[in-house]
This record gives structure tokens, sequence and C-alpha cells, in this order.
């Protein structure tokens, strides 16, 4: 009995030792990747610009074709909205919150299963030929000691996803 007792203050010390670090851990986090796709930024922007082409390129229409996306508002404008349903990639929704035509893309996501809210951006800056396309999410995960923890992990996370979804849209946009 007394050695179930050591373990059981073990575990109950261990955990409130995570708990109080992950109040100390960063709550806001910062994912980017970037490639440079032959063409001029006035080719690329549509395609990013308007919600309904991301189903051209996006990894997660690949995952799960079956994904049930319903648009609102203007194609191209602020304002417009894709709303989603998954059973393998989340329910959730995308509004476009500003536009900067051929040099920018600004939108928020929200995931209600997480009931957490964050920013993307995608940049295009065009030299030579070529534009460099550059994808950063951002986001708070709050005051909840274990969504800290995730927050580290959120480049590994969604990083891979983003970096996919770009080597798509080359391909869709140089084919």
């Amino acid at each position: 009995m007394a050695i179930l007792k050591k373990v059981i203050f073990s575990l109950l010390i261990l955990l409130t030792v995570f708990i109080v670090v992950g109040y100390f851990l960063p709550s806001e986090y910062r994912v980017q990747r970037s490639i440079s796709i032959n063409g001029a930024a006035d080719k690329i922007y549509p395609q990013v610009a308007d919600l309904r082409n991301w189903r051209d390129w996006g990894v997660w229409y690949q995952r799960d074709p079956n994904m049930q996306v319903e648009y609102s508002g203007d194609s191209i404008g602020i304002g417009m909205k894709s709303s989603w349903k998954s059973a393998t990639e989340g329910d959730g929704s995308m509004t476009i919150i500003a536009l900067a035509p051929n040099q920018s893309v600004t939108y928020e996501l929200y995931f209600s299963g997480f009931d957490m809210t964050s920013q993307g951006q995608l940049t295009f800056q065009q030299s030579d030929g070529q534009t460099l396309v550059t994808w950063t999410g951002t986001g708070d995960v709050g005051f909840n000691a274990i969504n800290r923890y995730f927050a580290l992990a959120m480049d590994s996370l969604i990083g891979p996803d983003l970096q996919q979804s770009l080597d798509n849209l080359k391909a869709v946009m140089e084919d």
C-alpha cells in the first residue's frame, strides 16, 4: 500500500509540474512555408484569392475528397467564406479578411471542434518571371496550459500541410 501511495503521489507531482510549466510556455505560434513558382503573380493570385480553387491544390481536399464544402460571399472578395464538414479533416470555416491584388490574401480560420481561431496569409513576391509564394499561419491558444504545448508543436503539425499545398499549387500553376 505504501508503494501505491508513492506512485500516486509521484504521478500527481509530475502532472502538477507539467501543468505549471505549460503556463510559462508561449501561447502564440507562427508557421511559415514558401515556394517559388514559375509565373507571374497576377496568374497565381486568382488561384488563391478564390476559395473555390483551393479544392484543386489544398492537401486537405486530397485527403478527404468527400469533404462537404459550402461557399458564401463574392468570389475573390473580402468576406468570401468556405465552410466544410469532414470526417477526417474536421469541421470549420475560412473567411477572407483582407486582399491586396497580386500581393496578398489574408484569411481567418475557425475549427469548431477546437473552438479555435487563427489567421493565415499568402503573399506573392514577383521577380524575374518567378513568384515567391509565402504562406504564414499564426494563432494564439490562450491561457490553457495544455494547449500551450500544442503551440510549441504547431510547426511540425501544420507546416507539412502548408508545404504540400504549396507544392500542389506549384504543380497546378506550372502545368
